[in-house]
């Protein structure tokens, strides 16, 4: 096996050395310039954004030179204008939120997936169908009913990461659930029937046999949920509504909201610290996705 795959290589290998002149920018040339456009595409407002964070002038206008001023001095100011409160409630927000999501859609996917109850084809249609409508669609009703459950549980009412969370999570269903669904199908039920016949309960079999093998889909569901609350504005803005209980888009739109006298500096230091979560998290989630679809390729 081993042989036939250099001897493969070799021949790729061989293929490419032999195309020349324009048979070569015909069959592989093009791709490279296009992956050349997409890289500068892509890097050019990143390396932007880094410069005018390390430019003190507060200006993006003046940043057009890259990195003619070098300088700390926005990221030294950060954390004294409430940058680091919200950078901790975006962080308690969204781990909260796609560790909950995680959990309800997993359960909710279990349960569409093992059992068979009255009403189990028509429940995944209305998750589907609720799902096509944003949530943002329906702030006006979130307020109105935060601001009802306020009058009773503070906790839970506008001005509240916890009143936040919750609405997050009462839109986690639907795709969330369809995507676990198809990978909770691919599962072998004789390992259900193998732990029934050890006298493993339902819940056992789902905490410690099915989310080990789902694994790459939770990782995945996980990470999809941390990042669209790491982003989200709309409903974030109608709960909270006091600069000290912001989230980081809250915060960097803030300081971006007049253009006239918008803190571009410090906008732009905000939001290449923002944007270390979100990379660490893939990085880190990456590995697991990887591990888990190569095992389950060797198993199969």
């Amino acid at each position: 096996m081993a042989d036939t795959l250099v001897d493969r290589t070799d021949t790729f290998v061989e293929r490419d050395m032999s195309l020349r002149g324009r048979r070569w920018w015909i069959e592989i040339g093009w791709r490279h310039v296009i992956g050349l456009v997409m890289i500068v595409v892509c890097v050019l407002p990143l390396v932007y954004v880094l410069s005018a964070s390390l430019n003190p002038g507060g200006t993006l206008t003046g940043s057009n030179d890259l990195f003619r001023t070098v300088d700390l001095q926005n990221y030294g100011e950060l954390w004294g204008r409430g940058y680091g409160s919200w950078f901790a409630n975006s962080l308690i927000i969204c781990t909260v939120t796609a560790v909950g999501t995680v959990l309800m859609g997993g359960a909710a996917a279990y349960a569409f997936s093992r059992f068979r109850f009255k009403g189990r084809r028509g429940g995944l249609t209305t998750l589907l169908i609720i799902q096509i409508f944003p949530q943002m669609l329906a702030f006006v009703a979130i307020f109105l009913v935060l601001l009802s459950i306020g009058e009773v549980f503070p906790a839970l009412g506008l001005n509240s990461r916890y009143g936040l969370i919750a609405v997050y999570l009462g839109g986690a269903l639907g795709v969330n659930t369809f995507l676990m669904y198809g990978f909770f199908n691919t599962v072998p039920r004789e390992l259900d029937e193998a732990a029934k016949i050890d006298g493993a309960s339902h819940a056992q079999i789902f905490w410690t046999i099915i989310l080990r093998l789902v694994a790459p889909i939770l990782a995945v569901v996980g990470f999809l949920s941390f990042i669209g609350t790491f982003g989200e504005f709309i409903i974030a803005k109608v709960v909270l509504q006091r600069p000290e209980e912001y989230t980081l888009a809250l915060g960097l739109f803030f300081w971006a909201a007049d253009e006239r006298t918008a803190q571009w500096g410090l906008f732009a230091a905000g939001a290449v610290l923002a944007a270390l979560p979100v990379m660490l998290l893939f990085l880190f989630l990456q590995k697991y996705i990887v591990s888990g679809l190569t095992a389950g390729a060797v198993k199969g």
